[in-house]
């Protein structure tokens, strides 16, 4: 049984019976959907901002996988960077050392690998400048890898042909060891002969008697075997391969031709005094990739140690030299 509600009326002062207008019906209703309605959107807002949807939770833990694995993925990068730098010292200050191959330049190491345009489909993304830098750092150490392989490639066609090349390399005296103590002028600024003034000595002069035999100091072909009027005179020069050419000067005579091959020991010649000359010596040379370089570091393979210290301070005496 419904209640029955009484409203006072104070103009007669009595009670009366009290009944809803469809009006009130209708404002009452709308009052609860009012505050249903608010309810509801306070609600909301405060579930939206203090609590994820499902799909911001994937979405958080998807972001959260993706910082732990670039973390790890930097961390590789890294040990990789540490393992191809120990193996790029290696390379530079010891294989390629023993093998006297020609160094690759810094810059070529750590050279950039491609330009700008490279990294243009990877911008606009909102991790774009850790993607770009993350992607330089593979390109970078994709490029170094590769130089090393190359290098390496170099080195192991080097280490096959060791043999060839040991026997190529200048080791001998190219004059008998009893002309040791017959060196006359070594490598370095001396007194030019002729014109009295200090002038640069590209080789090593022997002093030996006219006729002397003279030997290739490696094995190699004959590239020139020609005779002058001036400067060297009878001058023989030999290629030994692995950028190495030795040259014997002022010779009286020829033992070989052009073009003809010759191992180390090897009588190629006599000792001279013809063209630029004051009395019969051999002037030996080495060069080593374009480059005159002092023969006296170049007789390891014949001497004792206690010779190899009596060459060295003969040919650091500074003597007239005698071409």
């Amino acid at each position: 049984m419904a209640k029955i509600k009484y409203k006072f009326n104070p103009e007669k002062l009595v009670f009366e019976k009290f009944r809803h207008t469809t009006k009130d019906w209708l404002l009452r209703i709308l009052g609860v959907l009012s505050t249903f309605i608010f309810s509801f959107f306070l609600i909301y807002l405060l579930a939206f901002k203090f609590l994820d949807s499902p799909k911001e939770k994937v979405l958080r833990s998807e972001l959260k996988n993706f910082e732990l694995n670039y973390k790890l993925l930097e961390n590789k990068i890294e040990n990789l960077e540490d393992v191809i730098d120990e193996l790029e010292s290696r390379d530079k200050n010891i294989y390629r050392t023993i093998f006297e191959a020609e160094p690759i330049p810094t810059s070529v190491r750590n050279a950039g690998y491609g330009g700008i345009e490279k990294y243009k489909e990877l911008e606009g993304y909102n991790n774009s400048e850790l993607i770009i830098e993350t992607t330089k750092k593979v390109d970078k150490l994709s490029k170094k890898l590769y130089i090393l392989s190359k290098s390496f490639d170099e080195i192991t066609k080097l280490a096959n042909n060791r043999d060839e090349l040991i026997a190529s390399i200048p080791a001998i005296q190219p004059v008998s060891n009893k002309g040791l103590s017959m060196v006359a002028s070594g490598f370095g600024y001396r007194i030019d002969p002729i014109y009295r003034v200090p002038r640069m000595h590209t080789g090593l002069d022997f002093a030996a008697p006219r006729g002397t035999p003279v030997f290739a100091t490696g094995d190699g072909i004959i590239i020139e075997a020609k005779t002058t009027y001036g400067g060297y005179g009878n001058e023989i020069v030999i290629s030994h391969g692995y950028g190495y050419q030795t040259l014997y000067a002022h010779l009286s005579g020829f033992n070989v031709r052009s073009g003809q091959k010759v191992k180390r020991g090897d009588k190629i010649g006599y000792v001279g005094s013809t063209g630029k000359s004051t009395a019969p010596h051999l002037h030996y040379e080495v060069i080593k990739n374009g480059y005159k370089v002092n023969p006296v570091f170049f007789f390891y393979n014949d001497l004792s140690p206690a010779e190899y210290e009596k060459m060295l301070k003969l040919a650091e005496q500074a003597h007239q030299s005698l071409d």
